[in-house]
């Protein structure tokens, strides 16, 4: 969820460990896919030397205006605006990458910009779009959304237990007023339901439901690791920060399937040949207590790397 903002002096999630996982070579070609304020992409440009490549890419346009001011006038950098889904059709990762670097979730400034509609903490128009020129806002959504289309996102992307009686409530009252603040979405299902002794805001797992749905998050995450996949050299690395089991399962089952052989079928009279692709670098990686005591985002924070297999040039 968090990537540093470009003034302060914080480090973004598990900043060391990636850089680490990543094993930057000074002249090596490396792909920041989710660019946020730089903090990772500026640790990766430190260690290249004059041939090192690192290519940027956000779909958020303040974010690629960041990259653009601090980095623009660097020989060694190239800036793309769009979903690392697509990362496979620029030009700039044809010739191979050494590594490719996936930070998901909402950066730190999305989230602090009462504007871009993705805190209930903060009242702001209820868009969540992380590319706020693409696609529907939260709020047009929700304006034409059914019940049962707005129950079903409730629980599959935010495993909300009370997904249907959101959403019956969510029809019910758009129909006397539309739904345009997150202010008036959060305080609508805290009344549907109290929070109790929960520390919990009851509208947390609605809003992260609905903004990787708007997003596609999900969807664009599973695209991104095959077009990653495509353009790494082998002995190039994949490093993944997951923020949420979805998130997590998908990157987890894909390093899986490439590194390891499927269970043996009885039912098969032949066994199928597997030669593994990916070869996963530990496991799973967790923010230390120092991080997590001075980041509180960097609790739910998992780190995946995996390396690509193959005959090396």
């Amino acid at each position: 969820m968090e990537r540093a903002t470009a003034s302060s002096g914080h480090l973004p999630v598990m900043y060391a460990q990636v850089l680490d996982g990543l094993r930057i070579v000074g002249d090596g070609a490396y792909l920041d896919g989710t660019f946020g304020r730089g903090g990772h992409a500026r640790g990766v440009l430190a260690q290249l030397g004059p041939g090192g490549r690192l290519l940027v890419m956000d779909k958020d346009p303040e974010a690629i205006a960041v990259a653009e001011r601090e980095f623009g006038a660097d020989p060694r950098v190239a800036i793309f605006r769009g979903s690392f889904a697509a990362l496979a059709g620029w030009d700039a990762t044809a010739s191979g990458l050494d590594g490719v670097l996936f930070d998901l979730g909402v950066s730190s400034p999305q989230l602090d910009v009462a504007e871009r509609g993705f805190s209930f903490g903060k009242d702001g128009p209820l868009d969540m779009r992380m590319d706020p020129d693409s696609g529907e806002s939260a709020a047009q959504w929700l304006a034409r959304a059914d019940e049962r289309e707005i129950a079903d996102v409730l629980w599959t992307y935010g495993e909300e237990r009370q997904s249907r009686r959101i959403a019956r409530a969510i029809v019910a009252d758009r129909e006397a007023t539309p739904l345009l603040r997150t202010a008036q979405l959060a305080e609508l299902i805290a009344r549907v339901m109290p929070r109790g002794d929960s520390k919990i805001h009851p509208a947390t797992r609605s809003f992260q439901a609905i903004r990787i749905f708007i997003n596609r998050e999900l969807a664009d995450l599973e695209l991104g690791l095959e077009a990653a996949m495509a353009r790494l050299k082998p002995g190039g690395r994949l490093a993944v920060i997951s923020f949420h089991s979805l998130e997590d399962r998908i990157v987890k089952r894909f390093i899986g399937a490439r590194a390891k052989a499927p269970p043996a079928n009885r039912r098969m009279p032949v066994e199928q040949a597997f030669t593994p692709s990916l070869r996963a670098i530990g496991g799973a990686i967790k923010a230390g207590d120092d991080e997590t005591a001075t980041n509180p985002r960097a609790r739910s924070a998992v780190l995946r790397v995996a390396e690509k297999l193959g005959a090396q040039a």
